[in-house]
């Protein structure tokens, strides 16, 4: 079983770890047979170095959009499947709200950054709401779709046996809802940390994104570049702890998958 499961694994990311290192070394080779200057394309080499000299710069911005992604991410999650749970349950809620939630999707929310700043200021605060705008409409979707999607047939079972609308929820419904939900996680997970940094932009004296304005500021393009990679790796933690939750309280929809993919 684990060694079946570490060459799914191997299958699985293999070949995108040889087709990243493939772009790295032609991005090396390039900059280096054509001269290229720093300031407009910097080699991998050298945005590692940048990454590594200013390592102490970006670990310190960095704290601050941490703070502001997991606060928002984590209330943007709540507030979305709540939501989700509400429109499921009462009908006249569903049809008063459920479309102008699909309405306001519509509005980009990074527009809404400015308006956010001049309400509520250049603190905390904007920028974790930005961040709970953008998480919570994915997982507010995924929640409803997911409970939607249940078993009528086991609902009905759970009915005839006595059982209440909570312990309907409780027993069936969130748990045929958890995948969908989790993929709503996962969507927001992607632009949490992107979110925050648009804040920042917005106004702010530390974050990665003022990191990476004053970086960009100073044509200090490798150091944008360790930047970006910063972002990407938090964004990719975020990403990982939301796929181990799931594995984690889910362990049934794993072992249902492996058995389908044995039988395959």
């Amino acid at each position: 079983m684990v060694g079946k499961a570490r060459t799914r694994a191997a299958r699985e990311y293999i070949p995108a770890a040889v087709f990243l290192a493939v772009v790295v070394v032609a991005w090396e080779v390039l900059v280096r047979v054509t001269d290229m200057p720093n300031w407009l394309l910097p080699a991998p080499l050298r945005i590692v170095t940048a990454l590594w000299q200013t390592r102490g710069q970006l670990i310190s911005h960095a704290v601050p959009t941490i703070v502001e992604s997991a606060l928002g991410f984590v209330i943007g999650v709540v507030i979305g499947v709540a939501t989700g749970v509400v429109v499921t349950r009462f009908a006249l809620f569903r049809r008063a709200v459920y479309p102008l939630l699909i309405a306001l999707q519509t509005v980009p929310t990074m527009a809404l950054a400015p308006l956010l700043v001049v309400w509520f200021g250049y603190g905390l605060l904007p920028k974790v709401l930005l961040v709970v705008l953008v998480v919570f409409y994915p997982v507010a979707v995924s929640t409803v779709e997911g409970l939607d999607a249940v078993d009528r047939k086991l609902v009905n079972l759970l009915r005839t046996m006595g059982a209440s609308d909570l312990q309907v929820y409780l027993k069936v419904r969130i748990p045929s809802a958890l995948p969908g939900i989790y993929g709503g996680m996962k969507v927001g997970a992607t632009y949490t940390v992107i979110s925050a940094i648009v804040g920042e932009w917005m106004g702010a004296s530390r974050g990665l994104g003022v990191y990476l304005l004053r970086a960009s500021n100073s044509f200090a393009t490798d150091r944008v570049f360790a930047g970006i990679l910063a972002v990407a790796a938090l964004s990719i933690v975020l990403f990982g702890i939301v796929a181990l939750s799931q594995r984690l309280t889910m362990p049934w929809y794993f072992k249902q998958q492996r058995q389908r993919e044995e039988t395959i």
